[in-house]
């Protein structure tokens, strides 16, 4: 992981609407080294090796988010992707390479408490961890907005489920402090 000369992590906002993306930005400035395109195809142009995370906004009219997503992901860097986006999840979430999912707007504390989580969790060298709290984060987010048939029609969104219950008990194995940070983990959804 890369960060800034000054140490702090760097964090890519990304939003064609250039208000909304500076508002991401100003919230978390303090604490994280900000860069800010506004548009899939300039967020693509500022991709480099010192991106420690991107805030990317799904629907965005020159490169949709999910295509932006894909080649940071062809590219290969390992960044943690915050999806931040006001389109309703559906069920192709769960195939997609992203962290988290935050439907806007977004609270201050949710954004930085969410950017704090999955960089740590980079940090710890655990790609378990990493991979746990990505599908949690994903089950969550279409368990909040899916109704419970749509979500028993899907074999994937079964499949996952097991996953993390299997990823779970294996991490409550290696790491004392799991539950502690799983209950952390659920705070910031509720915020």
């Amino acid at each position: 992981m890369s960060s800034s000369v000054d140490g702090r992590p760097t964090v890519l906002v990304v939003d064609d609407e250039t208000e909304v993306a500076d508002v991401l930005a100003l919230k978390i400035r303090e604490r994280y080294e900000t860069r800010v395109a506004y548009g899939g195809r300039e967020a693509l142009e500022s991709m480099d090796e010192t991106v420690d995370a991107v805030l990317l906004d799904r629907r965005m009219p020159d490169v949709h988010g999910d295509d932006v997503l894909a080649e940071i992901r062809d590219r290969g860097y390992d960044c943690v992707v915050v999806m931040t986006t006001a389109v309703d999840p559906q069920l192709n979430i769960l195939e997609m390479d992203f962290d988290d999912y935050l439907s806007k707007p977004i609270e201050t504390e949710t954004l930085l408490t969410t950017l704090d989580q999955q960089l740590d969790s980079r940090r710890s060298s655990d790609p378990k961890l990493e991979e746990f709290f990505s599908v949690v984060s994903k089950l969550e987010v279409l368990e909040s907005e899916l109704t419970p048939a749509e979500l028993a029609d899907s074999d994937e969104y079964e499949r996952r489920k097991r996953e993390a219950e299997e990823l779970g008990r294996e991490l409550q194995e290696s790491h004392p402090d799991f539950d502690e940070i799983v209950d952390t983990f659920r705070d910031i959804g509720r915020n």
